[in-house]
């Protein structure tokens, strides 16, 4: 049974359209207006190995906030839904990632349980079109929206696109340790509670 979805949100603020497949290759077409947002979330299609299109139209004229964490939402929204019934998964994942001098790490259990703890010094403000500001929405946005517990941060590094890719790669490669399925598991759920 494919693991997908397809996901298409639409707001004042922003006109979404989402499709993943969570067994795919890491292709991907991305266009959300944001130049350094789609280096990041085709980094995250590519390292995750999720097949992923993104087609955001947002009101850019405001600024980028409300495209990226409505994506990060409806992103969210389409990795929980692809994920079913979750019989079989690993859950936990987790990766380090260095680029450069910078480190990105990520920690997440595909709980049921949305939480993250988010730690990274930006220097600047803006990377691109893309306010610093707003890796950290993206990923509290993607996070609750996707049902998981997300640990993830850039514990040191100088320069602000290394650290933000890294964070971006750590998440993509522990999202694919997480959703891929342990066969010693299959058909059933890796909780003492039956569910998650």
């Amino acid at each position: 049974m494919p693991r997908a979805a397809e996901i298409k949100r639409t707001t004042k603020e922003t006109d979404i359209d989402i499709r993943i497949d969570l067994d795919g290759k890491g292709e991907n077409e991305i266009d959300t207006g944001i130049g350094f947002f789609d280096h990041m979330l085709t980094a995250l299609s590519k390292h995750s190995g999720i097949d992923m299109k993104v087609i955001c139209k947002g009101d850019l004229q405001v600024d980028a906030h409300h495209s990226v964490e409505d994506v990060g939402i409806a992103l969210g929204q389409a990795v929980k839904e692809a994920l079913g019934d979750k019989l079989g998964i690993t859950r936990y994942g987790q990766a380090r990632i260095p680029m450069d001098e910078a480190l990105g790490e990520a920690v997440i259990d595909i709980s049921g349980r949305p939480y993250i703890v988010y730690s990274c010094d930006f220097k600047a403000d803006m990377m691109g079109q893309m306010d610093t500001q707003l890796v950290e929405e993206f990923m509290r946005a993607f996070a609750y929206n996707a049902g998981i517990t997300l640990h993830i941060g850039c514990p040191y590094g100088t320069n602000d696109h290394h650290k933000a890719e890294a964070m971006f790669k750590a998440l993509a490669r522990a999202l694919r340790q997480a959703t891929e399925i342990d066969r010693r598991f299959e058909g059933q759920i890796i909780s003492t509670k039956g569910s998650l």
